[in-house]
């Protein structure tokens, strides 16, 4: 990875960290199904969550484990692709529930939920102010970095 791509990744996560609205994708039988959702912790590559386990979400990603999640703001949107897993450690599920204000008027107690973490396994870059427009899809498990189309003037 160029230092100008690893760059754009840092300012990827830089966006998901101050933006934590955003559209959680996952698939129910065979059609995928998006709700909105917030991040609960960005660190690292990596994205954590809570829901109810009596929540559709729960069973979807139990069902299959492959979930995206896009966050759109000021003409930027970074949408980031993996494997879920429910390994979330104690220390850290405290700290979601003790920093998410609506998850303490929701919920009497932090085990009353569960947590899922999603380490980042692609991301795709958007940045529609500059002219061209910043397009970059990532794959973070080979370090592969590659443009994406910018539109018929831009193209190669």
């Amino acid at each position: 990875i160029h230092n100008t791509q690893r760059t754009m990744i840092e300012q990827a996560f830089q966006f998901l960290r101050q933006h934590n609205e955003g559209v959680l994708a996952t698939v129910s039988g065979d059609r995928p199904q998006t709700r909105a959702f917030q991040t609960m912790k960005v660190e690292g590559t990596t994205l954590y969550f809570a829901t109810s386990a009596r929540k559709a979400v729960y069973g979807q990603l139990l069902a299959n484990p492959n979930a995206e999640f896009i966050v759109l703001a000021d003409k930027v949107s970074v949408r980031c692709g993996g494997t879920v897993a429910f390994d979330v450690d104690d220390d850290t599920q405290r700290w979601i529930y003790n920093h998410n204000e609506v998850l303490r008027r929701l919920y009497d107690d932090y085990r009353q939920m569960v947590y899922f973490r999603l380490p980042v396994e692609q991301l795709e870059y958007y940045d529609l102010c500059p002219t061209p427009p910043i397009v970059l899809h990532a794959n973070l498990n080979d370090g592969t970095v590659r443009e994406g189309f910018k539109g018929s003037k831009y193209s190669k």
